[in-house]
């Protein structure tokens, strides 16, 4: 059987300690009262995880919450979320049918009529874990067979059959987009882990190209992180490098394509989670300990937000908390046998910082407390694969 570091442990941290906070950080997201907690669950037997910033429902929130609850064996949950989200966000026609409507108001009600790729493939990496470690049911519930629909869907829209549209990754360079409509990315969408374990558990005519994928993203990071910071913006061109658009036709904020912000934090933590799965890619490693050494170096400036090169502008961070625990899930791939002494040590302060800092409160909680719960199951050997 894989063996999972566990870092926490490796502070003089009880398993008694770890287990308390990862089952109380679970019952405060999922069961504390409405205005600390983040999961509804409605009379219908459906449930679903809301952004309490936007009040909407994500693709994004719903598959991290099954892959919680995936982690924390917690069919019941599972289910849940899955029935909701093909009740109110699958898209059963239209351009694009086969993917998920990226948001939808509480009581179901559609916000948009397109995808954002990295929820599809959290709920294909959710789905494949759930049915390895429940097996699969009938309906909706056979999870197996809608983790393959959704990785054949994600690569095969391309005006085929009565489902038109576009793919969610560029079929030439092997990177996932954006969204559908544009040539660019989000370099926190790529999860080369995932890949992997989508080449082993989808249709066999597309493994081939799920491990190209793999390839590709680990390749595309290094481009996409700042040589000195180790930093990336949130979207990128597919070389890595900052998109630039026309003065007359602005796709995006400007900023956007410069920023280390708030979707960018996820980047560091999926190559820790690379590194503690697959450890493939030293660079990773040394990426992640750059990013450690930055923040550090900002002392009580820390909270606010860095352009890609580590120039500070005079803004906030709008998710401090998930700052926090992206740095500390660094520690997995910066702490590593013949790192030196000083990374080693301030991989040890980043994860101490965060255990000592509490989920978020206030109306933002949403994000901060979801990177915040994947940190504490990465850290302690919790983020399994199933």
């Amino acid at each position: 059987m894989k063996k999972y570091r566990n870092i926490l442990s490796e502070l003089g941290i009880s398993e008694q300690e770890i287990d308390e906070k990862i089952n109380e950080s679970f019952e405060t997201m999922f069961f504390a009262p409405r205005d600390v907690s983040i999961y509804r669950e409605t009379t219908d037997g459906m449930g679903y995880m809301e952004d309490t910033g936007n009040i909407d429902a994500r693709t994004e929130g719903m598959s991290y919450g099954m892959m919680m609850a995936v982690q924390m064996d917690r069919q019941d949950i599972f289910d849940r979320i899955w029935k909701w989200s093909m009740t109110n966000m699958y898209l059963y026609e239209g351009r694009c049918a086969g993917y998920f409507a990226w948001s939808c108001a509480p009581d179901g009600t559609k916000n948009a009529y397109g995808p954002a790729p990295d929820g599809e493939e959290y709920f294909a990496m959710a789905l494949i874990f759930a049915s390895h470690r429940w097996g699969d049911g009938e309906g909706i519930y056979n999870y197996s067979e809608w983790a393959k629909q959704i990785l054949h869907d994600c690569i095969h829209r391309n005006g085929e059959g009565d489902k038109p549209g576009q793919t969610m990754w560029d079929l030439d360079n092997h990177l996932i987009k954006f969204i559908v409509e544009v040539d660019f990315t989000d370099p926190s969408y790529h999860l080369p882990h995932f890949y992997d374990l989508f080449a082993e558990n989808c249709d066999e005519c597309d493994r081939e190209f799920w491990k190209e994928a793999a390839s590709a993203s680990r390749e595309y990071l290094h481009h996409a992180c700042h040589p000195v910071t180790g930093l990336c913006a949130d979207y990128s061109a597919y070389s890595g490098e900052p998109m630039i658009f026309p003065e007359d036709k602005p796709f995006w904020n400007p900023q956007a394509f410069y920023r280390y912000y708030s979707d960018s934090y996820r980047t560091v933590m999926n190559m820790a989670l690379d590194t503690s799965w697959n450890a493939v890619d030293p660079w990773q490693c040394e990426n992640a300990a750059k990013v450690q050494t930055f923040f550090e170096s900002l002392g009580d400036n820390w909270h606010r937000v860095p352009l890609r090169d580590g120039t500070l502008l005079d803004e906030e961070a709008m998710h401090p908390v998930g700052i926090i625990a992206s740095n500390a899930a660094a520690s997995l791939a910066s702490w590593q046998e013949g790192a030196s002494e000083e990374v080693i040590e301030r991989a040890k302060r980043c994860v101490l910082k965060f255990w000592n800092t509490p989920l978020r409160t206030g109306n933002r909680r949403y994000y901060d407390n979801c990177l915040y719960f994947f940190a504490l199951l990465m850290l302690s050997g919790r983020y399994r694969q199933w």
